[in-house]
């Protein structure tokens, strides 16, 4: 039986991620795993924290049993640069401020990296979108996203003109700072930011969303998820490029299009924890969950789920991939004790 290996992705510019990496690494090597680590980051990296230095390339995680990511969403889309070309699943840390894709928080670093070595996690598919950019029937370039694939105006004096289409159809046309064609789990990222509608992941549909449209009708789109979703820019319009998940740009043609759809690969993310969306919605956004009478006898809106131990912080999945033995009371912090690492 082949050695375990994890790539581990760090976001090394924070001391408290630095020191976190160390832990895990620890915890990692005690239980017969090895480490790999980023060219770029090894450096900032204590060097008994990996055993092996491989280069941010598509073949980064290729043989590896996850990606463990330390940081926030950032960090983790640029983990997914490499986890998905090599469909290896990924685990995020939160590090950073929401972390709304990322699994649990540092308080429970240990019992997630316990649930990692004992094999006590579950992987879940998030639909991807591939994005290509043609003018006429020629196609100019090929990308992809995880949470939306962005057409924005290169330039911000101008507004940008543009044609939307579903599935070869005309749907409408209007000016405005760009479009968002998203994913379900880019629903609550640039796209929720833009008034789009918050969509559960394990919904299957494509949305497009308007930034600032300068129309009457410019409301978001739901579509199946097999529908083909087309920006048209004129050519004598304001310049236009495309920005998939924020990190790869790719510029329009004068007179060309972009055609967003369904990507083949999904990207695969393990899952610690039992908690549904909606839990980690209200934990994210601290949501009211009383009713209104009630706030005069509480703390008031956004902190009935006591934020600072939300449910990222408890309710482990089981070793069937099951929900926690009794889940804690929403109206109490956790007392579950954490199952603690097995050596």
């Amino acid at each position: 039986m082949s050695a375990r290996e994890v790539l581990l992705v760090v976001h090394t510019g924070r001391n408290d991620t630095r020191q976190a990496a160390a832990k895990i690494a620890g915890w990692f090597s005690d239980a017969g795993i090895k480490l790999r680590v980023l060219e770029r980051e090894a450096p900032d990296l204590e060097q008994s924290t990996y055993q092996r230095v491989v280069p941010a390339s598509p073949q980064a995680a290729e043989g590896a049993e996850l990606v463990f990511v330390l940081g926030g969403d950032g960090t983790l889309l640029r983990a997914a640069e490499l986890a998905w070309p090599a469909e290896v699943p990924m685990l995020a840390i939160n590090m950073g401020r929401v972390g709304f894709l990322t699994e649990a928080n540092p308080d429970v670093l240990e019992e997630a990296v316990s649930q990692v070595i004992s094999h006590r996690y579950e992987v879940v598919n998030r639909m991807t979108v591939d994005v290509r950019a043609t003018l006429g029937d020629r196609q100019i370039a090929r990308t992809w996203a995880l949470n939306e694939a962005s057409v924005e105006k290169s330039s911000r004096e101008r507004i940008l003109d543009v044609r939307i289409e579903v599935d070869n159809r005309p749907v409408s046309s209007f000016g405005c700072d760009g479009v968002l064609c998203a994913t379900p789990t880019g629903s609550t990222a640039y796209a929720f930011s833009a008034g789009g509608p918050v969509v559960w992941p394990d919904v299957e549909a494509l949305l497009l969303v308007p930034s600032n449209a300068h129309a009457l009708f410019a409301r978001p789109l739901v579509t199946s998820p097999d529908s083909v979703l087309t920006i048209a820019v004129p050519a004598d319009g304001n310049r236009a490029r495309i920005s998939a998940d924020g990190r790869r740009l790719v510029e329009i043609p004068d007179g060309g299009s972009v055609d967003v759809r369904r990507a083949e690969h999904p990207v695969r993310i393990a899952r610690v924890h039992a908690s549904t969306f909606g839990d980690r919605l209200v934990a994210k956004f601290g949501l009211p969950v009383r009713g209104f009478r009630d706030f005069r006898h509480h703390a008031g809106p956004g902190h009935e789920l006591y934020t600072s131990r939300n449910v990222l912080s408890r309710g482990f999945v089981t070793g069937d991939g099951g929900p926690p033995d009794s889940a804690p009371d929403d109206d109490a912090p956790a007392r579950r004790e954490p199952p603690g690492l097995e050596r």
